[in-house]
């Protein structure tokens, strides 16, 4: 009869983790996945704002996880792509 009883005391923990992982864990990998397709879809052109706030468009995309932005004519910075939070404008890929 104790091991019924022991049972009965671990279903509430077990549901408290149900809950949490489908409530938090879950939706955070989602974004996650999302936000790495985003950055690793990034092309020359596409029009970004980066999680500092900064506008600009891509000018160069570097292997090394990082992009060249311009922010302004002539003014480039270099950013990381995982900073990357949104993609305005996205362009048609080149042809050829």
């Amino acid at each position: 009869m104790e091991g019924g009883n022991a049972l009965a005391q671990f279903v509430p923990l077990i549901l408290i983790f149900a809950i949490m992982y489908f409530l938090l864990i879950r939706p955070q990998q989602k974004k996650l996945k999302s936000h790495q397709a985003m950055v690793s879809a990034l092309r020359r052109g596409d029009q970004v704002i980066t999680q500092g706030g900064i506008i600009g468009k891509v000018v160069k995309v570097k292997d090394d996880d990082e992009i060249e932005v311009e922010v302004a004519t002539g003014v480039k910075i270099r950013v990381v792509k995982s900073t990357v939070a949104q993609v305005l404008s996205k362009t048609e890929p080149a042809e050829g």
